[in-house]
């Protein structure tokens, strides 16, 4: 079969992020800088490519020898469809079966609705002074619209009251939550105070997603839309009881592509608006901008995350006006791999869980103690259990650097056993 798959490659790279979101992921997902690209070569000499973020993006992590030995000697649209692949498997199959057909890849996935597709500023949790500075960057490129966290460890309000200071009035904000609100009745309060800044337009994922009753709740208590991610952990309702129960007003659709086009099309059904959320490079963005193509419900910005990065491995940019992209309307994906930038990053595989690097973080809290971690997971762990005050105000978050002395190495040594609670701060 001229057209089936004759090889498969991969190549890691370690692509280097922007100081400003570098100095913040550290804490938490310092590994969002590594991918794996992966190449199929068709036997006609056809070439498509996609990406997987290694620790982050559907399916296997990287591609297995058990999906190779599925997809080699086939057409590639035989298992483009199979979420199972992975992200950089089957992003790959579908540029090359677009490609085979000389069309660009969302002729493939529907009858498109835009031509323009509206993209999101993404970065995690930051002080006020990156938020502002992260704001005006992607003012100054176009964007209308920031996705970022909302964090216990900042004064949640006091940081939003200076960053929306700085906004033009038609920007807009998304607060993800990521279920630090805890419960219904802390979260109403701390939503009702956050409803004073008109620029943050939805709160994501305020509770745990199986909280339904909270869910409910605050929709009768808040004014401002609420989103959830689709089912991504055991535990979380399906979009189908989430619409049934009326939890929020819309959804965050990721996965593979057969996972997002089943769930766009329900929500289709209940008029329920979605962002899709294909998170990596410039390769993850065009594969989102063409599922954005065909997507009618693909209302809210898409977040991909492709701004993280000082350089990506595509030779294009993605330019955005009034806070829209356009669909490329090339074969395939519609751009090009950049060879030199995949050498110049290129790294060796890793077997085991990318590690944190050293950290020591304080938590200065307003009644004049400290807490201090080796990372924010541990946080996370001693918030969910109810450990720690709720998004307090005048709390802040310090990276404490490492002096050499033999007090900061021995703190350390300690908040890597668990939270370090000082009254007295050394540091």
């Amino acid at each position: 079969m001229p057209h089936s798959v004759k090889s498969i490659e991969t190549i890691w790279v370690d692509l280097p992020l922007r100081p400003v979101p570098a100095r913040n992921m550290v804490r938490e997902i310092p590994h969002w800088t590594l991918f794996e690209i992966c190449i199929v070569t068709l036997d006609c000499g056809i070439v498509g490519f996609g990406e997987t973020m290694v620790y982050y993006t559907w399916g296997e992590s990287t591609v297995t020898d058990a999906a190779k030995n599925q997809v080699i000697g086939k057409h590639p649209a035989e298992n483009m469809w199979d979420d199972s692949l992975g992200a950089g498997l089957q992003i790959a199959l579908f540029d090359a079966a677009a490609k085979v057909l000389d069309a660009p890849l969302h002729q493939m996935l529907g009858q498109q609705v835009r031509d323009r597709c509206h993209l999101s500023w993404w970065d995690i949790d930051l002080p006020a002074a990156d938020w502002i500075s992260e704001c005006e960057l992607a003012i100054s490129q176009g964007y209308t619209a920031f996705k970022s966290k909302g964090r216990p460890w900042w004064d949640i309000i006091e940081q939003t009251r200076q960053l929306c200071a700085t906004l033009p009035d038609h920007f807009e904000v998304d607060m993800d939550f990521n279920g630090f609100g805890i419960d219904a009745a802390h979260c109403t309060r701390l939503l009702k105070e956050m409803e004073q800044f008109h620029h943050v337009v939805m709160f994501e994922s305020p509770l745990p997603h199986h909280d339904v009753a909270g869910y409910k709740h605050l929709r009768q208590h808040t004014h401002v839309p609420l989103s959830m991610h689709t089912q991504t952990h055991i535990g979380d309702p399906s979009l189908e009881v989430a619409i049934r129960e009326e939890m929020v007003d819309g959804f965050v659709l990721c996965g593979g592509a057969t996972k997002i086009q089943r769930e766009a099309h329900l929500c289709g059904q209940f008029n329920k608006s979605f962002f899709l959320q294909v998170v990596g490079t410039k390769i993850a963005a065009a594969f989102g901008l063409h599922l954005g193509a065909v997507l009618e419900n693909a209302r809210w910005p898409a977040v991909n995350c492709h701004q993280l990065f000082e350089r990506d491995c595509v030779q294009q940019s993605i330019p955005v006006s009034n806070g829209l992209a356009t669909v490329p309307n090339e074969p395939g994906l519609g751009i090009d791999l950049d060879e030199e930038a995949i050498e110049l990053f290129r790294t060796e595989p890793r077997d085991k869980p990318y590690p944190h690097p050293e950290l020591l973080i304080a938590i200065r809290w307003p009644a004049g103690t400290t807490t201090y971690y080796a990372h924010t997971a541990q946080f996370w762990e001693d918030w969910h259990a109810g450990r720690l005050p709720f998004f307090p105000r005048g709390v802040n978050l310090e990276h404490i650097a490492n002096d050499g002395t033999a007090s900061w190495k021995d703190l350390r040594s300690r908040a890597l056993a668990g939270a370090v609670h000082s009254q007295s701060p050394p540091f």
